[in-house]
């Protein structure tokens, strides 16, 4: 009996030498926390003791006690943003462990599929335009910070990931999301303080990768059972993703999220605005955002050659879906990238120019969350369509051109057809000024009842409105 007593004593001995107060991977050196927000930062330690975390920004004692896991999280209230870096202390009984190069400034969390996931230095025959520009830049460590979660799946949620906060600079610049890296420069540009990105993308994910299994559960047409999803390819199995890397890292506190996705959900339209707004609504909940005041804006899926070949094109239902779920979700915006591939790229499912996509995102944040009111950052949408009195011209009406198009001639992706069904092109049209609308007409259709612009699995336009914003793919019937 005394040697049992003496063994368990051991153990339980052991047990607590064993225990380590430690912060989360996120919450490391380097890491940019929220400006002017109150900051989660979390951690483990002792199962039900008291955790003390003192920033140095204003020498606050912030505390909390840990659960019966020793998992502890605290909110602490952050300064206006700036380059100055920080300190954090963290203590727990005679442990204490130092948080150092904090800087505080704009967070935002980017997520999706490969064209997020995709750095700077390419993937093996697919480059990012300007990115050499950027890699033999002067080095931005206080500019721009990014926290890349390791692509990875797990059945069950995992709390940690191995990872750190990484500078910009020569060293590191090349495995940053080049659309996340992107869309924070031209943040940094125009706020003039730290960018922090959380870059949680996996490549080739479904809306249902990001989706935790009991959402999942609710939709019939997921085989959630093992055998199943180890008969899918890796990327498009559900909820693995979201496990292993969202969950470790949901709830640091941040300012919106970026998103571009949705290749790997072309053929399922009709279920991607519900399964969209669901996604989007759940994330909010492990923000804790009732009122859904972060910000979440998306990226339309490039044009690509999709195989095989099918007569309808359910890429473009697809983008469809995704503007009109910009439409329903709240507080959402979605960028148009219509415009950004070139002929050889219709087999390239990753486009090289991730610059002007960073930037369109970086407008509706600048726009719609930062006071840029006149920075241009709406695309326009057709929205009715009709046949001019006295006229066989074609009016097409377009929201955000107050001030008209780019162009009237050369104009590609733009198709015309009458009650044969068969489309035209039409490379001329007009910019009204009163009625505002883009006067068109073809030489081959006397009878037009429709018209498309962009429309297609690979059918790149080059309408623009003045201030540069592509106009989005539609496909709209002439009212009578």
């Amino acid at each position: 009996m005394k040697r049992l007593l003496s063994i368990v004593f051991l153990l339980a001995a052991f047990t607590c030498a064993e225990a380590k107060l430690t912060v989360s991977d996120i919450c490391t050196d380097g890491m940019v926390l929220q400006q002017k927000s109150e900051a989660t930062v979390w951690g483990t330690c002792d199962p039900r003791s008291q955790v003390t975390v003192t920033p140095s920004w204003n020498g606050k004692a912030y505390t909390c006690k840990a659960d019966k896991d020793g998992r502890w999280r605290v909110a602490v209230e952050t300064p206006e943003g700036s380059y100055e870096a920080y300190t954090m202390t963290v203590s727990s009984g005679n442990e204490s462990v130092t948080v150092s190069d904090i800087l505080v400034g704009e967070v935002w969390f980017a997520s999706g599929q490969s064209n997020m996931e995709m750095p700077m230095r390419g993937f093996y025959n697919s480059p990012i335009e300007h990115a050499q520009d950027f890699v033999c830049a002067p080095a931005a460590t206080e500019k721009i910070r990014m926290f890349t979660v390791p692509v990875k799946q797990s059945y069950e949620p995992l709390t940690e990931v191995d990872a750190e906060w990484k500078g910009a600079e020569s060293a590191t610049i090349p495995d940053m999301s080049a659309t996340a890296f992107f869309f924070a420069y031209k943040l940094n540009q125009m706020l003039d303080i730290p960018v922090g990105i959380v870059s949680c993308a996996y490549g080739g994910a479904r809306i249902e990768s990001w989706t935790p299994k009991e959402i999942l559960e609710t939709y019939p047409d997921e085989d959630l059972s093992r055998e199943a999803i180890e008969a899918q390819t890796h990327y498009v199995r559900p909820y693995l993703a979201y496990n292993a890397m969202l969950n470790p890292v949901k709830g640091y506190t941040v300012k919106g999220f970026i998103w571009y996705q949705g290749c790997s959900n072309v053929g399922k339209h009709e279920q991607f605005v519900e399964r969209m707004n669901t996604m989007v609504s759940h994330w909010r909940e492990c923000w804790g955002d009732k009122d859904a005041k972060l910000p979440f804006y998306m990226v339309e899926i490039a044009p690509y050659r999709y195989k095989p070949a099918t007569e309808v094109s359910y890429a473009s239902l697809l983008r469809q879906a995704q503007h009109e779920a910009a439409k329903v979700i709240p507080n959402c915006g979605i960028v148009v990238t219509n415009d950004l591939v070139a002929s050889f790229e219709q087999d390239n499912i990753h486009p090289t120019k991730k610059l002007e996509v960073g930037d369109r995102l970086a407008r509706l944040a600048l726009n719609r969350d930062y006071g840029y009111s006149r920075v241009a950052c709406y695309s326009p949408e057709a929205v009715k369509c009709w046949i001019m009195q006295n006229s066989n011209e074609i009016a097409v009406e377009l929201t955000h051109t107050e001030n008209g198009l780019n162009r009237w001639m050369e104009i590609e992706g733009l198709e015309v057809a009458g009650s044969e069904g068969i489309f035209y092109p039409v490379t001329y049209a007009y910019f009204e000024w009163e009625p505002k609308v883009m006067k068109i007409r073809s030489e081959f259709v006397w009878d037009p009842c429709q018209v498309r612009y962009g429309w297609g699995d690979f059918n790149p336009g080059n309408l623009k409105n003045v201030e540069g914003m592509p106009v989005a793919p539609f496909w709209i019937k002439i009212e009578k």
